[in-house]
Parts: structure tokens; sequence; C-alpha cells
């Protein structure tokens, strides 16, 4: 009997193929510093390393749970430098049981469930099985989230999972609300497609399959459809279909995977009821390279006659029209993946891929979208000199993708986005309205339009917009959440601005607008003492911020709704 924990490496592949060099040298780097000593510490053992991750055992259920906790938050300390798409993130998995004892390996069902388990994990994160947490409960002060039963891969009975809360990414924004209730039409999630394939760099081509069968979807006015930062969480986990639809409040999940060799491509996808787990529709397609936009409209069109979906002539023109190639997937994607650290190095990164993406098809609509808003936030924060000169050519993105499609609700969004910043708000409002229109079912395209209307003056309808984009993306909510409580703060709703400010800095706790929302809220409740402090904590991270700098970036139509956010964090102590 041993309790046994799993760990590997998520994403390993892509950052070896990113830059296998530095990976290695990173992974061997926690290992030694990090990883190793937590599990001495407490008295365990690493048994094998498996490439990219290990396996390690401990005589005691409480000292695998406290080591895995320990190295956990080491890692993270190790690694919060880097950016987002090169840091090194665990999954790690912790079962007891059973197992067989060789010099260099344990073997049983054991050892399998914790491997299980593992894949379930976000990066970061910790899942146990419910035989480990009748054992650790009330011993370690950690706080679980109970997953319920999960069936696991070649693992004949369900097991109970519980998630250790502490730390792991996104938890505390999740754990805030209950499942959201079924909408009153078709509802779908459509999860990462399975790269079938021996190449892991696939795994991009896999991704934008899917995410283009979940786009065309989202346009249909008739259904309600999820986003992809909530549906993608789900990549590279075995999760109960059940379980993903009550997480995302919809009825059914899209699921499929894909196989390229060469110039050939299998997809194939099901569609499952996730309120009693049935198989709706399922089918397999198979074609060349140049065939899979084809492919993919009859995925989509054989789910909408599967749903009894009736479409609008409107409709069915939009779901025919395409403007990318396959061949640009991996950078748009890599560029997406950089573009939302925020940060001026990794803005320049997803500009790159961005262009490289053009350069390969210069009609792709969503890279020119993407690199629309990258150059919009280059100039806006003053990441390039010449400001006017780069709105311009963020304009000229917006402008190449609707001339290559009219009816591009990204292409809206991005146009809005720069119109804001150029302080021509009925231009970004008529921009947001119009991406809404095109796309009902857009997460974005509700952000984007909630916080055109903040920053013009309408704050009830911003709080709309804001969580009617969280319910389309329940899993991913933070933007629009910091939007809602800045709307909130202005609509005088100070203790929910306060407190939505206040989640969203537990996952992201530099996020500079939360923290400002959060001085601004705090400071007009009264509580003067703990704004100070959240002062504090805004200039430790950024020691030359001042209100006047703060203000000039916020493109408010209306002066006083400035000043009423602004004149309490002067008040509180952040510099004229």
């Amino acid at each position: 009997m041993a309790a046994i924990v799993a760990a590997d490496v998520a994403g390993y592949s892509r950052l070896m193929h990113h830059d296998e060099e530095a990976t290695h040298t990173c992974f061997m780097a926690l290992l030694k510093g990090a990883i190793e000593p937590a599990i001495a510490e407490h008295g365990g053992r690493i048994v094998k390393s498996t490439g990219d991750g290990f396996l390690a055992e401990f005589p005691s259920a409480v000292e695998a749970v406290r080591a895995a906790v320990q190295f956990q938050t080491r890692v993270k300390e190790h690694t919060t430098a880097e950016t987002e798409d090169r840091r090194i993130g665990f999954r790690v998995g912790v079962n007891i049981g059973d197992v067989i004892v060789e010099p260099h390996d344990i073997f049983g069902d054991g050892v399998n469930i914790a491997a299980r388990l593992e894949s379930l994990s976000e990066p970061g994160g910790i899942c146990i099985s419910s035989s480990v947490y009748d054992q650790v409960r009330g011993k370690v002060g950690i706080e679980f989230a109970d997953l319920g039963e999960q069936n696991l891969k070649n693992i004949a009975k369900p097991v109970r999972v519980y998630a250790v809360c502490a730390g792991a990414r996104g938890t505390a924004i999740r754990r805030t609300s209950a499942d959201p209730p079924l909408p009153d039409k078709p509802s779908i999630a459509v999860l990462p497609f399975e790269n079938l394939g021996a190449d892991p760099a696939q795994e991009y081509f896999a991704d934008g399959i899917a995410e283009d069968v979940l786009t065309t979807l989202s346009k249909i006015q008739e259904l309600m459809v999820i986003a992809r930062n909530s549906s993608f969480v789900f990549k590279g986990q075995t999760r109960d279909i059940r379980e993903i639809g009550r997480t995302l409040g919809v009825r059914y999940v899209l699921e499929g995977s894909v196989r390229r060799a060469s110039n050939r491509v299998r997809l194939a996808a099901q569609l499952i009821d996730s309120l009693n787990g049935s198989h709706v529709w399922a089918d397999r397609f198979e074609g060349d390279l140049d065939d899979v936009f084809e492919l993919q409209d009859r995925i989509t069109q054989d789910i909408v006659a599967a749903l009894e979906v009736k479409l609008t002539l409107g409709e069915e023109a939009r779901l025919g029209k395409r403007s990318g190639s396959p061949l640009v997937y991996e950078h748009v994607l890599k560029g997406r993946s950089l573009y939302v650290n925020f940060a001026k190095h990794t803005h320049a990164q997803a500009r790159s891929q961005f262009e490289r993406g053009l350069a390969i098809n210069p009609v792709y609509t969503p890279a020119l979208s993407f690199l629309g808003l990258t150059l919009t936030d280059q100039a806006r924060f003053g990441w390039e000199k010449d400001e006017a000169t780069t709105y311009e050519a963020a304009l000229e993105c917006a402008a190449r993708a609707l001339k290559i499609d009219p009816e591009s609700p990204d292409a809206y969004s991005a146009l809005g986005y720069t119109r804001l910043f150029q302080r021509r708000h009925d231009d970004a409002l008529a921009a947001g309205e119009r991406s809404i229109a095109l796309g009902p079912s857009g997460a974005g395209a509700y952000h984007m339009a909630g916080m055109f209307h903040g920053y013009s003056g309408d704050f009830r309808k911003s709080v709309e917009y804001e969580q009617q984009a969280q319910r389309l993306s329940p899993l991913a909510r933070s933007e629009s959440m910091v939007d809602e409580a800045r709307a909130r703060f202005h609509l005088g709703d100070l203790v929910a601005a306060r407190d939505i400010a206040s989640r969203v800095l537990i996952e992201k706790p530099r996020w500079l607008t939360a923290q400002t929302v959060l001085v601004a809220a705090l400071w007009t409740l009264g509580s003067e003492e703990e704004a100070r402090i959240a002062v504090g904590k805004i200039l430790a991270n950024h020691p030359n911020l001042t209100t006047g700098r703060w203000a000039q970036g916020l493109p408010y139509r209306h002066q006083k709704d400035l000043d009423a956010l602004i004149k309490p964090l002067r008040l509180a102590g952040l510099p004229e």
C-alpha cells in the first residue's frame, strides 16, 4: 500500500517544439530545485522519470498531498517571470492503493488511477481520489472542490475526484457560483478535437478545426454556443460529458478527432446529449487538405439538422463563407496565446505571429482581426512611437477583413476597439452592436460591446452585455468581470464592484484595471485603510504610475465619469 503522485508538464510537446533546449533546462532546474527537495522533505521518493514528468511514492497520503502542494507552489514561484506561452506548469494526480514495487518502477491500479487523475488536473493544479481525500480531510489545512464521479480511461469503476483549490488557476472565480441553468434554446459546447496524428505539432491544426466549427455555429441565432475560452479548458482531460454539460450550462457537447497524414485529413465527430450521455449524431469525414473547409461545413450542417434548427437565408449565406487556410492556424493560435498576456514583448511576439500567418494567406480574417487588436494596444499603451499611424494600420486590418468577409463579427469587434481608443464612441458602439448581430453567441463580441457602452456612459447596458459574455464563457470570465465591476461602480453598486474586482484579483493579482476599480470602490464605501493598502500594492508593482497617466489611457466619453473613478484613487494615495 502506498500513496502515489503522478505528474507531467502540461503542453510539453508544444514547449519543446518552441524551444527544446530551454524547456529541458528549465524542467531539470525545477526538478532539482523545487520538486525533489519537497518530495524528500515529506518522506517520499521519485520512482522514475517519464521524460516530461515523474512518478513518486509516499508512505502517507497526508505527506503526499503536502509535498504536491509544496512543490506546485515552488514551481509557480520559480516560473512567475516567464511569459504564459513559455511557462512550465505541472498537472498532478494523487492516489492511494496497492502497488507492485520494483527497484525503478511501480505498477498496479493504484498507479494507473494516479496517472488518470493527473490528466484531469489543470496546469498548476492537483487532483486526488476519494481514497486520498478520506485520509487527508481535516489534516492538511487545504480546501478541496468535489468534482464528482469520473469515468477514468481503462479503469472499470468511476472514481470520485477532488481538486485542491489553493493556487489552482481560475478556481476562485469558478467556485463562486452554481452551475448555470440551461437556456430556452438549443445550447452546445465544442470541445477541442483530439489529435490522432503522430506529430504533436498538429495539435494546432486539430484545435483550429474545432475552433472553426465553433465559430461557424456561433453565428446561428437559434443556438447558444459556449466560447472556446471555456470549452477548451477541457483539452487533454477525460471528463464525463454530463459533468461538462452541467459545468458549462449546455444541453449538447460536440467532441471529435483529427488525423492528418500528408495531404489527407480524416475527421470524426459526435454530438452527445449531456443530460443522459446518449449520442444524438456521429459521423466520419475524409478528404484532401484543400477540402478541410468543406468537411467542416458538412459537420456544421449535420449538427444543425440533428438539432432541428432552422436557418434564415442570411445565416445560410454566412455559414458558407470561408476566408482562411488551415496552414495559418498555428500562427494565429500562437499569436492569440501571446496576445492575452498584455505585455510589451508578448504583444510584439503576437504581432509577428499574425503577420507570419498573413504572409501565408493574406485574406485570413481571424489573423487580420487579431492583428488589428494588437496594433490598437501597441498604440494605446505607447509601445509604438507613432500612435496615429498605428491606429490607422489597425483600422486598415479591420477594413481588409470586412472587404473579404463583410459579415465577420471579429472584424467589427476589432474596428470598434480601435474607434473606442480614438474616442470615436458612436462608431465603436455601432461596430459592437453589428458584431453581436452577426455572432449572437460570441462571448468576445458581448464583452467588447459591453466595454464600449461602459466607456460611453451606458453602464446598465454594459452590465447586461458583460453578464451575457460570462454566460457564454462561464470558465473564462475575468475580462468581462473587470468591465462589469467598473460599470457597477459607476451605477453606485459599490459592494458588487468591490466583490467582483476582488474575485478577479485572486486569479490575476497584478491586473491594474481590477486593482483601480477595487480601490475606488473601497474608498467610496468608507474602507479607507483597505483602499490605501491596495494602492500600496499597485505602487509596489508600478512605482511610476500616477492618476494622470492612468486617466489618460481611459477612453471615457464624459469627463464626469472619468473624474468619478479617478478622484478616489487620488484620495487613497495614488500620486498625481
